[in-house]
Protein backbone atom coordinates (compact mmCIF):
# COMPACT_ATOMS: atom_id res chain seq x y z
CA UNK A 1 0.00 0.00 0.00
CA UNK A 2 1.33 3.40 -0.92
CA UNK A 3 1.94 5.87 1.89
CA UNK A 4 1.90 9.02 -0.27
CA UNK A 5 -0.34 11.77 1.10
CA UNK A 6 -1.22 9.64 4.10
CA UNK A 7 -1.16 11.40 7.46
CA UNK A 8 0.03 10.28 10.87
CA UNK A 9 -0.54 11.33 14.45
CA UNK A 10 1.50 10.35 17.51
CA UNK A 11 0.28 10.68 21.09
CA UNK A 12 3.08 10.31 23.65
CA UNK A 13 2.66 9.35 27.28
CA UNK A 14 5.33 9.36 29.98
CA UNK A 15 8.97 10.23 30.25
CA UNK A 16 11.58 12.03 28.16
CA UNK A 17 12.76 8.67 26.81
CA UNK A 18 9.31 8.12 25.32
CA UNK A 19 9.28 11.63 23.85
CA UNK A 20 12.68 11.00 22.26
CA UNK A 21 11.44 7.68 20.86
CA UNK A 22 8.38 9.43 19.42
CA UNK A 23 10.58 11.97 17.64
CA UNK A 24 12.57 9.14 16.07
CA UNK A 25 9.43 7.30 14.97
CA UNK A 26 7.96 10.52 13.54
CA UNK A 27 11.16 10.91 11.51
CA UNK A 28 10.74 7.39 10.13
CA UNK A 29 7.10 8.03 9.20
CA UNK A 30 8.00 11.24 7.38
CA UNK A 31 10.82 9.46 5.55
CA UNK A 32 8.11 7.02 4.40
CA UNK A 33 6.16 9.93 2.92
CA UNK A 34 3.55 10.46 5.61
CA UNK A 35 2.56 13.96 6.73
CA UNK A 36 1.97 15.02 10.32
CA UNK A 37 -1.60 15.73 11.46
CA UNK A 38 -2.38 17.64 14.64
CA UNK A 39 -5.82 16.02 14.76
CA UNK A 40 -5.83 12.24 15.28
CA UNK A 41 -9.26 12.02 13.68
CA UNK A 42 -7.77 13.28 10.40
CA UNK A 43 -4.87 10.81 10.50
CA UNK A 44 -4.56 7.54 8.60
CA UNK A 45 -1.86 6.14 10.90
CA UNK A 46 -2.29 6.63 14.65
CA UNK A 47 0.50 5.70 17.04
CA UNK A 48 0.23 5.69 20.82
CA UNK A 49 3.64 5.65 22.48
CA UNK A 50 2.76 4.39 25.91
CA UNK A 51 3.94 4.51 29.52
CA UNK A 52 3.26 1.91 32.20
CA UNK A 53 4.91 3.59 35.20
CA UNK A 54 1.51 4.73 36.53
CA UNK A 55 -1.84 2.97 36.15
CA UNK A 56 -3.70 6.16 35.17
CA UNK A 57 -1.44 6.65 32.12
CA UNK A 58 -2.06 3.06 31.08
CA UNK A 59 -5.85 3.37 31.42
CA UNK A 60 -5.82 6.59 29.38
CA UNK A 61 -4.26 4.64 26.50
CA UNK A 62 -7.14 2.16 26.51
CA UNK A 63 -9.65 5.01 26.54
CA UNK A 64 -8.02 6.60 23.49
CA UNK A 65 -7.75 3.23 21.75
CA UNK A 66 -11.45 2.52 22.27
CA UNK A 67 -12.45 5.64 20.37
CA UNK A 68 -10.14 4.92 17.45
CA UNK A 69 -11.09 1.23 17.33
CA UNK A 70 -14.71 2.27 16.74
CA UNK A 71 -13.55 4.61 13.99
CA UNK A 72 -11.66 1.76 12.31
CA UNK A 73 -14.90 -0.14 11.76
CA UNK A 74 -16.02 2.73 9.54
CA UNK A 75 -12.57 3.37 8.07
CA UNK A 76 -10.83 -0.02 7.54
CA UNK A 77 -7.66 1.56 6.08
CA UNK A 78 -6.95 3.26 9.42
CA UNK A 79 -3.70 1.90 10.91
CA UNK A 80 -3.55 1.63 14.70
CA UNK A 81 -0.23 1.20 16.51
CA UNK A 82 0.60 0.84 20.18
CA UNK A 83 4.30 1.31 20.93
CA UNK A 84 6.30 1.72 24.12
CA UNK A 85 6.04 0.19 27.55
CA UNK A 86 2.39 -0.88 27.65
CA UNK A 87 2.95 -2.65 24.32
CA UNK A 88 5.94 -4.50 25.72
CA UNK A 89 4.19 -5.34 28.98
CA UNK A 90 0.90 -6.56 27.50
CA UNK A 91 2.12 -8.03 24.21
CA UNK A 92 -0.28 -10.54 22.70
CA UNK A 93 -2.93 -9.90 25.35
CA UNK A 94 -3.20 -6.34 24.03
CA UNK A 95 -4.07 -7.71 20.59
CA UNK A 96 -6.74 -9.91 22.16
CA UNK A 97 -8.15 -6.98 24.12
CA UNK A 98 -8.12 -4.62 21.12
CA UNK A 99 -8.23 -6.81 17.97
CA UNK A 100 -8.47 -3.71 15.76
CA UNK A 101 -4.77 -3.03 16.43
CA UNK A 102 -2.41 -3.48 13.49
CA UNK A 103 0.92 -3.25 15.27
CA UNK A 104 2.05 -3.74 18.87
CA UNK A 105 5.73 -2.92 19.35
CA UNK A 106 8.01 -2.57 22.37
CA UNK A 107 10.40 0.37 22.83
CA UNK A 108 13.40 -1.64 21.60
CA UNK A 109 11.77 -1.81 18.17
CA UNK A 110 11.36 1.95 17.59
CA UNK A 111 14.11 1.96 14.97
CA UNK A 112 12.37 -0.90 13.09
CA UNK A 113 9.08 0.96 12.58
CA UNK A 114 9.47 1.16 8.79
CA UNK A 115 9.95 -2.60 8.35
CA UNK A 116 7.13 -3.41 10.76
CA UNK A 117 4.73 -1.00 9.06
CA UNK A 118 5.53 -2.39 5.63
CA UNK A 119 4.44 -5.78 6.94
CA UNK A 120 1.23 -4.20 8.23
CA UNK A 121 0.57 -2.58 4.84
CA UNK A 122 0.90 -6.05 3.29
CA UNK A 123 -2.09 -7.13 5.38
CA UNK A 124 -0.44 -8.56 8.51
CA UNK A 125 -1.19 -7.94 12.16
CA UNK A 126 2.26 -7.58 13.77
CA UNK A 127 3.53 -8.19 17.30
CA UNK A 128 7.13 -7.04 17.97
CA UNK A 129 8.03 -7.43 21.63
CA UNK A 130 10.92 -9.89 21.53
CA UNK A 131 14.20 -8.78 23.11
CA UNK A 132 16.61 -7.42 20.51
CA UNK A 133 19.95 -5.65 20.33
CA UNK A 134 19.14 -2.04 19.50
CA UNK A 135 20.73 -1.13 16.18
CA UNK A 136 22.30 2.30 15.78
CA UNK A 137 19.61 4.69 14.58
CA UNK A 138 20.36 6.24 11.19
CA UNK A 139 17.00 8.00 10.87
CA UNK A 140 16.62 11.72 11.46
CA UNK A 141 14.07 12.41 14.22
CA UNK A 142 11.27 14.88 13.69
CA UNK A 143 12.26 17.13 16.59
CA UNK A 144 9.47 18.99 18.37
CA UNK A 145 11.85 21.87 19.13
CA UNK A 146 14.29 23.75 16.89
CA UNK A 147 16.35 24.88 19.88
CA UNK A 148 16.71 21.94 22.26
CA UNK A 149 17.10 18.24 21.50
CA UNK A 150 17.28 14.90 23.27
CA UNK A 151 20.05 12.45 22.49
CA UNK A 152 19.83 8.90 23.82
CA UNK A 153 23.13 7.60 25.18
CA UNK A 154 21.97 4.37 26.85
CA UNK A 155 18.85 2.27 26.45
CA UNK A 156 17.34 -0.11 28.99
CA UNK A 157 17.99 -0.61 32.69
CA UNK A 158 19.66 -3.36 34.75
CA UNK A 159 18.27 -2.21 38.09
CA UNK A 160 15.60 -4.24 39.82
CA UNK A 161 13.70 -1.73 41.93
CA UNK A 162 10.77 -3.66 43.38
CA UNK A 163 8.17 -1.08 42.30
CA UNK A 164 9.43 -0.45 38.77
CA UNK A 165 8.41 -2.12 35.52
CA UNK A 166 11.04 -0.39 33.34
CA UNK A 167 13.59 -3.27 33.17
CA UNK A 168 10.79 -5.62 32.07
CA UNK A 169 9.63 -3.37 29.25
CA UNK A 170 12.79 -1.56 28.11
CA UNK A 171 15.24 -4.43 28.36
CA UNK A 172 18.84 -4.58 29.51
CA UNK A 173 21.30 -1.69 29.36
CA UNK A 174 22.71 -1.01 25.90
CA UNK A 175 25.11 1.92 25.55
CA UNK A 176 25.67 3.71 22.26
CA UNK A 177 29.27 4.30 21.28
CA UNK A 178 30.79 7.70 22.13
CA UNK A 179 31.46 8.23 18.42
CA UNK A 180 27.79 7.72 17.46
CA UNK A 181 26.62 10.07 20.20
CA UNK A 182 29.08 12.78 19.21
CA UNK A 183 28.19 12.42 15.51
CA UNK A 184 24.49 12.99 16.32
CA UNK A 185 25.39 16.04 18.39
CA UNK A 186 27.63 17.45 15.65
CA UNK A 187 24.71 17.23 13.23
CA UNK A 188 22.43 18.94 15.75
CA UNK A 189 24.95 21.75 16.17
CA UNK A 190 25.15 22.09 12.40
CA UNK A 191 21.36 22.40 12.23
CA UNK A 192 21.37 25.23 14.78
CA UNK A 193 20.35 23.45 17.97
CA UNK A 194 21.76 25.14 21.06
CA UNK A 195 21.03 22.68 23.87
CA UNK A 196 21.25 18.90 24.14
CA UNK A 197 19.89 16.73 26.94
CA UNK A 198 21.67 13.37 27.12
CA UNK A 199 19.14 10.69 28.05
CA UNK A 200 19.25 7.35 29.78
CA UNK A 201 16.91 5.44 32.07
CA UNK A 202 19.95 5.17 34.34
CA UNK A 203 22.46 7.47 32.72
CA UNK A 204 25.21 6.92 35.29
CA UNK A 205 25.39 3.31 34.08
CA UNK A 206 26.60 4.47 30.66
CA UNK A 207 29.49 2.42 29.33
CA UNK A 208 29.28 -0.54 31.70
CA UNK A 209 28.36 -2.80 28.78
CA UNK A 210 31.05 -1.42 26.44
CA UNK A 211 34.40 -3.22 26.23
CA UNK A 212 37.66 -2.07 27.80
CA UNK A 213 39.10 -0.89 31.11
CA UNK A 214 41.56 1.78 32.25
CA UNK A 215 44.86 0.96 34.02
CA UNK A 216 43.14 2.02 37.26
CA UNK A 217 40.51 -0.68 36.74
CA UNK A 218 37.70 1.69 35.81
CA UNK A 219 35.44 1.05 32.83
CA UNK A 220 37.06 2.51 29.72
CA UNK A 221 33.83 4.35 28.90
CA UNK A 222 31.92 6.10 31.69
CA UNK A 223 29.36 8.86 31.60
CA UNK A 224 31.94 11.27 33.00
CA UNK A 225 34.29 10.43 30.13
CA UNK A 226 31.43 10.94 27.67
CA UNK A 227 30.79 14.45 28.98
CA UNK A 228 34.42 15.39 28.36
CA UNK A 229 34.30 13.78 24.91
CA UNK A 230 31.22 15.65 23.64
CA UNK A 231 31.66 18.93 25.49
CA UNK A 232 33.33 20.80 22.64
CA UNK A 233 30.80 19.94 19.90
CA UNK A 234 30.53 23.12 17.78
CA UNK A 235 27.26 25.05 18.09
CA UNK A 236 26.00 23.27 21.19
CA UNK A 237 25.94 25.87 23.96
CA UNK A 238 24.40 23.84 26.77
CA UNK A 239 24.47 20.23 27.99
CA UNK A 240 22.01 18.59 30.36
CA UNK A 241 21.49 14.96 31.33
CA UNK A 242 18.88 12.73 32.97
CA UNK A 243 18.16 10.51 34.81
CA UNK A 244 20.80 9.82 37.46
CA UNK A 245 20.79 6.98 39.99
CA UNK A 246 22.24 7.66 43.47
CA UNK A 247 23.81 4.20 43.54
CA UNK A 248 26.31 5.22 40.84
CA UNK A 249 26.57 8.99 41.20
CA UNK A 250 30.25 9.85 41.79
CA UNK A 251 32.33 12.78 42.95
CA UNK A 252 34.29 12.44 39.70
CA UNK A 253 31.10 13.18 37.75
CA UNK A 254 30.30 16.17 39.95
CA UNK A 255 33.82 17.56 39.43
CA UNK A 256 33.42 17.18 35.67
CA UNK A 257 30.14 19.10 35.74
CA UNK A 258 31.83 21.87 37.73
CA UNK A 259 34.79 22.04 35.32
CA UNK A 260 32.87 21.93 32.02
CA UNK A 261 31.25 25.32 31.32
CA UNK A 262 28.59 24.00 28.93
CA UNK A 263 27.16 21.57 31.51
CA UNK A 264 24.16 23.22 33.17
CA UNK A 265 24.07 23.54 36.94
CA UNK A 266 21.11 21.23 37.32
CA UNK A 267 20.97 17.67 38.64
CA UNK A 268 17.97 15.35 38.58
CA UNK A 269 18.61 12.56 41.09
CA UNK A 270 15.54 10.62 42.29
CA UNK A 271 15.63 9.51 45.94
CA UNK A 272 12.13 7.91 46.08
CA UNK A 273 12.08 7.66 49.90
CA UNK A 274 13.89 9.24 52.82
CA UNK A 275 13.66 6.09 54.93
CA UNK A 276 16.43 3.46 54.88
CA UNK A 277 14.13 0.48 55.52
CA UNK A 278 11.90 1.49 52.63
CA UNK A 279 14.90 2.11 50.36
CA UNK A 280 16.04 -1.43 51.14
CA UNK A 281 12.56 -2.80 50.41
CA UNK A 282 12.62 -0.87 47.13
CA UNK A 283 16.06 -2.41 46.28
CA UNK A 284 17.46 1.04 45.60
CA UNK A 285 21.01 0.22 46.71
CA UNK A 286 21.76 3.36 48.77
CA UNK A 287 20.80 4.97 52.05
CA UNK A 288 19.33 8.28 53.15
CA UNK A 289 22.82 9.22 54.37
CA UNK A 290 24.51 8.42 51.05
CA UNK A 291 21.96 10.53 49.20
CA UNK A 292 22.65 13.43 51.55
CA UNK A 293 26.40 13.10 50.90
CA UNK A 294 25.80 13.30 47.15
CA UNK A 295 23.85 16.55 47.54
CA UNK A 296 26.44 17.94 49.94
CA UNK A 297 29.21 17.17 47.43
CA UNK A 298 27.29 18.87 44.61
CA UNK A 299 26.87 21.97 46.75
CA UNK A 300 30.54 21.88 47.70
CA UNK A 301 31.61 22.17 44.06
CA UNK A 302 28.54 23.99 42.67
CA UNK A 303 26.85 25.90 45.52
CA UNK A 304 24.12 27.39 43.34
CA UNK A 305 23.20 24.18 41.49
CA UNK A 306 19.52 23.32 41.18
CA UNK A 307 18.51 19.92 42.50
CA UNK A 308 15.40 18.08 41.38
CA UNK A 309 14.25 14.57 42.20
CA UNK A 310 11.42 12.02 42.24
CA UNK A 311 9.68 10.65 45.33
CA UNK A 312 7.07 7.97 45.99
CA UNK A 313 4.64 8.01 48.91
CA UNK A 314 2.53 5.12 50.11
CA UNK A 315 4.93 2.33 49.18
CA UNK A 316 3.71 -0.99 50.65
CA UNK A 317 4.21 -1.05 54.41
CA UNK A 318 5.20 2.62 54.69
CA UNK A 319 4.50 3.79 58.23
CA UNK A 320 3.75 7.35 59.27
CA UNK A 321 7.24 7.57 60.81
CA UNK A 322 8.84 6.38 57.57
CA UNK A 323 6.84 8.92 55.57
CA UNK A 324 8.03 11.62 57.96
CA UNK A 325 11.63 10.63 57.13
CA UNK A 326 10.83 11.56 53.53
CA UNK A 327 9.41 14.88 54.69
CA UNK A 328 12.57 15.48 56.73
CA UNK A 329 14.81 14.81 53.71
CA UNK A 330 12.81 17.29 51.62
CA UNK A 331 12.95 19.83 54.43
CA UNK A 332 16.70 19.42 54.94
CA UNK A 333 17.73 19.48 51.27
CA UNK A 334 15.28 22.00 49.84
CA UNK A 335 14.65 20.80 46.30
CA UNK A 336 14.10 23.21 43.43
CA UNK A 337 11.61 20.73 41.99
CA UNK A 338 10.30 17.40 43.20
CA UNK A 339 8.15 15.09 41.06
CA UNK A 340 5.88 13.24 43.47
CA UNK A 341 3.58 10.26 43.03
CA UNK A 342 1.52 7.91 45.13
CA UNK A 343 2.69 4.31 44.79
CA UNK A 344 0.88 2.47 42.00
CA UNK A 345 1.19 -1.35 41.81
CA UNK A 346 2.53 -2.36 38.41
CA UNK A 347 2.16 -5.78 36.77
CA UNK A 348 5.20 -8.01 37.02
CA UNK A 349 6.85 -6.14 39.88
CA UNK A 350 7.50 -7.79 43.29
CA UNK A 351 5.93 -5.00 45.35
CA UNK A 352 2.61 -5.36 43.53
CA UNK A 353 2.17 -8.81 45.12
CA UNK A 354 2.93 -7.79 48.70
CA UNK A 355 0.10 -7.98 51.21
CA UNK A 356 0.91 -4.74 53.05
CA UNK A 357 -0.58 -2.36 50.48
CA UNK A 358 -1.76 1.00 51.82
CA UNK A 359 -5.22 2.44 51.26
CA UNK A 360 -5.80 5.05 48.58
CA UNK A 361 -6.94 7.45 51.32
CA UNK A 362 -3.60 7.18 53.15
CA UNK A 363 -1.61 7.57 49.93
CA UNK A 364 -3.66 10.61 48.88
CA UNK A 365 -3.25 12.27 52.28
CA UNK A 366 0.54 11.76 52.27
CA UNK A 367 0.84 12.97 48.69
CA UNK A 368 -0.99 16.20 49.55
CA UNK A 369 1.20 16.78 52.59
CA UNK A 370 4.37 16.17 50.63
CA UNK A 371 3.27 18.44 47.78
CA UNK A 372 2.50 21.21 50.27
CA UNK A 373 6.04 21.01 51.64
CA UNK A 374 7.52 20.81 48.12
CA UNK A 375 5.80 24.09 47.17
CA UNK A 376 7.09 25.80 50.31
CA UNK A 377 10.69 24.67 49.75
CA UNK A 378 10.61 25.47 46.02
CA UNK A 379 9.35 28.97 46.84
CA UNK A 380 12.19 29.41 49.31
CA UNK A 381 14.73 28.24 46.73
CA UNK A 382 13.32 30.69 44.19
CA UNK A 383 14.07 33.63 46.47
CA UNK A 384 17.75 33.52 45.53
CA UNK A 385 16.91 34.55 41.97
CA UNK A 386 15.26 37.87 42.78
CA UNK A 387 17.26 40.77 41.34
CA UNK A 388 19.84 38.47 39.77
CA UNK A 389 20.80 38.42 36.13
CA UNK A 390 20.28 34.96 34.66
CA UNK A 391 21.15 33.71 31.19
CA UNK A 392 18.06 32.26 29.51
CA UNK A 393 17.97 30.18 26.32
CA UNK A 394 14.82 31.28 24.48
CA UNK A 395 12.75 28.31 23.35
CA UNK A 396 9.29 29.59 22.46
CA UNK A 397 6.60 32.22 22.81
CA UNK A 398 4.64 32.37 26.05
CA UNK A 399 1.36 30.72 25.03
CA UNK A 400 -0.56 32.83 27.57
CA UNK A 401 1.04 36.17 26.66
CA UNK A 402 2.22 36.69 23.06
CA UNK A 403 4.27 39.73 24.11
CA UNK A 404 6.55 37.43 26.10
CA UNK A 405 9.02 34.70 25.25
CA UNK A 406 10.00 31.78 27.45
CA UNK A 407 13.07 29.73 28.12
CA UNK A 408 15.13 28.18 30.89
CA UNK A 409 18.02 29.28 33.02
CA UNK A 410 21.06 27.07 33.37
CA UNK A 411 19.49 25.85 36.60
CA UNK A 412 16.39 24.78 34.63
CA UNK A 413 14.05 27.50 35.96
CA UNK A 414 11.32 28.33 33.45
CA UNK A 415 11.60 32.09 32.80
CA UNK A 416 9.34 34.55 30.98
CA UNK A 417 10.26 38.02 29.72
CA UNK A 418 9.12 40.55 27.08
CA UNK A 419 10.43 39.91 23.58
CA UNK A 420 9.79 38.97 19.96
CA UNK A 421 10.08 35.22 19.41
CA UNK A 422 11.05 35.75 15.76
CA UNK A 423 14.13 37.69 16.86
CA UNK A 424 15.04 35.80 20.02
CA UNK A 425 14.29 32.11 19.45
CA UNK A 426 17.47 30.13 20.05
CA UNK A 427 19.29 33.12 21.54
CA UNK A 428 20.93 33.29 24.95
CA UNK A 429 19.56 36.35 26.71
CA UNK A 430 20.67 37.86 30.00
CA UNK A 431 17.53 38.57 32.01
CA UNK A 432 17.16 40.51 35.26
CA UNK A 433 14.69 38.63 37.45
CA UNK A 434 11.87 40.83 38.73
CA UNK A 435 9.21 38.29 39.79
CA UNK A 436 9.61 34.92 41.46
CA UNK A 437 7.26 31.98 41.85
CA UNK A 438 7.80 28.47 43.18
CA UNK A 439 8.62 26.97 39.80
CA UNK A 440 9.04 29.87 37.37
CA UNK A 441 10.44 33.38 37.05
CA UNK A 442 9.71 36.61 35.18
CA UNK A 443 12.23 39.25 34.23
CA UNK A 444 13.41 41.99 31.90
CA UNK A 445 15.97 41.42 29.11
CA UNK A 446 19.36 43.02 29.66
CA UNK A 447 21.59 41.67 26.90
CA UNK A 448 21.51 39.12 24.05
CA UNK A 449 24.64 36.99 23.86
CA UNK A 450 25.67 35.94 20.39
CA UNK A 451 26.27 32.20 20.23
CA UNK A 452 29.62 30.84 19.12
CA UNK A 453 29.74 30.15 15.37
CA UNK A 454 29.53 26.53 14.25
Amino acid sequence: MTTSKRRYHITTFGCQMNKADSERMAGILEDMGLEFSEDPNNADVILYNTCTIRDNAEQKVYSYLGRQAKRKHEQPDLTLIVAGCVAQQEGESLLRRVPELDLVMGPQHANRLKDLLESVFEGNQVLATESVHIMEDITRPRRDSKVTAWVNVIYGCNERCTYCVVPNVRGVEQSRTPEAIRAEMVELGRQGYKEVTLLGQNIDAYGRDLPGATPEGRHLHTFTDLLYYVHDVPGIERLRFATSHPRYFTERLIKACAELPKVCEHFHIPFQSGDNELLKAMSRGYTHEKYRRIIDTIRKYMPDASISADAIVGFPGETEAQFENTLKLVEDIGFDLLNTAAYSPRPGTPAALWQNQLSEEVKSDRLQRLNHLVNIKASERSQRYFGRIEEVLVEDQNSKDPTQVMGRTGGNRLTFFPGDIQELKGQLVKVKITEIRAFSLTGEPVEVRQAMPV
